[in-house]
């Protein structure tokens, strides 16, 4: 089944603690990503997870030209070193464009490949190429089979046997929202890589606010605990302590709170699957 990998100083994958991803939509300062990040730390720490803080620097893949992006790539990356001084974590964040793989690896332990930009070829051979741990987002658009080709890309770059995962992040079908097909999560599972499962964007309703995506993160809990319940090796989780007031991303992330609420029966529940 999934294999394992080494993200910064942590292991992630078969045997291992269940890894969270975790952090605001967008880095909106250094203080918000702080308080996410410092919250989420202590929460995994006591229940025994990995830990890995993500935000973003750039949103440049936004329904309208005018929504917010970030604080760009230069201020990001500084925002990044904070939180990863600070906090003691490795930290990843995604990439839109070849030219960012290299300036943005000499920070984040982990390169984040978005779900529309999975198939971009020189993307992956750029962030291979950079010898930093790979995370490719499933297109909405492809099957898990078809993300067998991605994996032989990134290795092909420069990636390891043990720097590569899988992201499933929901399919485009269904009735305006995306819908989650756990056959699927196993088959990525048999492609021999860790399987991470994005619990907050899975619920999103894509466009569903004209010139912003929707959401329903009332039910990201429900899809977390199924995810772990079928053997993933991390979780993706956005979460903000008043989404409301979010640049990015406010329909879909959870309350802090509401995370930090999470996070035990998540523990259980992967602690249960992993003794069988």
């Amino acid at each position: 089944m999934s294999g394992s990998m080494r993200v910064g100083d942590c292991e992630v994958g078969a045997g291992r603690p269940l890894a969270v991803i975790c952090g605001p939509c967008m880095a909106e300062s250094l203080a918000l990503c702080l308080e996410v990040g410092e919250a989420i730390k202590a929460a995994c720490d006591e229940l025994g997870l990995t830990y890995i803080f993500k935000a973003s620097f750039d949103k440049a893949n936004r329904s309208s030209i005018h929504t917010p992006r970030g604080p760009g790539l230069e201020r990001g990356v500084e925002i990044l070193a904070g939180c990863k001084e600070r906090l003691g974590v490795p930290v990843t964040t995604d990439l839109h464009d070849p030219g960012q793989a290299a300036p943005v690896a000499e920070v984040a332990d982990l390169l984040q490949i978005p779900a529309f930009l999975c198939r971009q070829t020189d993307l992956l051979a750029a962030a291979a190429s950079t010898g930093r741990a790979v995370n490719a987002k499933k297109g909405q658009f492809m099957s898990p089979g078809e993300m067998s080709n991605v994996v032989t890309k990134l290795r092909e770059s420069g990636a390891d046997e043990r720097s590569v995962m899988l992201t499933e992040r929901g399919t485009f079908f269904g009735y305006h929202r995306l819908v989650n097909d756990f056959i699927g999560v196993v088959d990525l599972m048999e492609l021999g890589v860790p399987v991470c499962f994005d619990a907050t964007h899975s619920t999103q309703q894509p466009g569903g606010q004209g010139q912003a995506s929707g959401g329903r993160p009332d039910r990201a809990a429900a899809l977390a605990c199924a995810a772990v319940s079928v053997g993933v090796s991390a979780l993706f989780i956005e979460t903000h302590p008043e989404p409301e007031k979010a640049l990015s991303d406010g329909a879909s992330m959870l309350p802090l709170d509401q995370a930090l609420a999470l996070l035990p029966r998540l523990a259980r529940l992967h602690e249960a699957v992993r003794s069988g």
